[in-house]
């Protein structure tokens, strides 16, 4: 069934207020949200959910953010995977974006959901396929299954949210979170203005540098020590990376967490004190 005209019309100006807080976020300078002690007492990182709303639930659960009114939290990579609609197989996932946006409309200065390879792949149209499916296309036929004619100015409010989404978040003591880094940072050359200025569309397609951030796979050290001295890092949380543990820390730079399985994990990291690498990831806990 197709939602009521009212329905839609919530669900479009939702995505607008979150937007418009994703550009105003205290903070935000160019492409970075950068919190501090004065800001949060801490701030709970989470990753990749692709869909599962179980886990979903459990992160807001744990977050309890109308209770703690100085935790922030951030969100990563909803999109693709979890239930289907029954009648022609699309995916459900485009309702954990609205619920991510229904969130940072809620509390737009304490919720951050980073850019991620796959929201980009829905702004962008890059085609994604696993296990011998299109996810854009079922992704699509969900939207159109849930909205009927309105279905494309739907999916233009959810483009708008993800273009105006960050791409990292620093915390105190240079942890740095995106959501992955770069291949061949050692190697190669990378414009690192991304993160202070308005990004363009060559910044977005394949091989752009912000497509080149989201999408790496290098877990070398010498590659992660290379991006840190860009980026003014020590330390770098992601996503991206499936983790049959919920977790895996491939150097001592890196610390990867995975939120679309069981176990899933998050870290909680305070403001009040900067946390090396090892302490980090003492503080990994599971979802419940």
């Amino acid at each position: 069934m197709v939602a009521k005209p009212d329905y839609i019309e919530t669900v479009v100006a939702t995505l607008g207020r979150a937007t418009e807080a994703n550009q105003n976020t205290p903070g935000r300078e160019g492409n970075v949200i950068t919190i501090t002690r004065e800001m949060a007492d801490d701030v709970m990182i989470t990753a990749d959910l692709h869909g599962h709303r179980r886990n979903f639930n459990a992160i807001k659960k744990t977050a309890d953010l109308e209770r703690r009114p100085r935790r922030h939290l951030i969100l990563q990579e909803v999109c693709h995977g979890g239930p289907a609609y029954p009648s022609n197989g699309g995916c459900m996932s485009h309702t954990m974006l609205e619920d991510v946006a229904k969130l940072k409309a809620a509390y737009p200065d304490r919720v951050h959901f980073l850019l991620s390879n796959h929201e980009l792949a829905e702004m962008t149209d890059y085609p994604i396929i696993k296990g011998k499916k299109m996810l854009n296309l079922l992704f699509r036929l969900g939207i159109q299954e849930m909205y009927g004619a309105a279905a494309e100015r739907v999916r233009e409010a959810y483009n708008d949210f993800i273009r105006s989404c960050p791409l990292a978040v620093r915390l105190p003591g240079d942890v740095f979170v995106c959501h992955s880094l770069p291949e061949r940072s050692d190697q190669r050359s990378f414009d690192r203005s991304i993160f202070s200025r308005p990004l363009e569309a060559a910044d977005l397609i394949e091989h752009g540098d912000v497509f080149d951030l989201l999408w790496g796979r290098d877990y070398r050290v010498e590659n992660a020590r290379a991006f840190a001295k860009m980026v003014g890092a020590k330390v770098f949380i992601h996503g991206h990376e499936p983790c049959p543990e919920g977790y895996s820390a491939p150097n001592d730079l890196q610390i990867i967490l995975d939120c679309c399985g069981d176990p899933a994990c998050y870290l909680t990291v305070p403001t009040d004190r900067q946390l090396g690498h090892a302490e980090l990831v003492s503080r990994i806990e599971r979802l419940k």
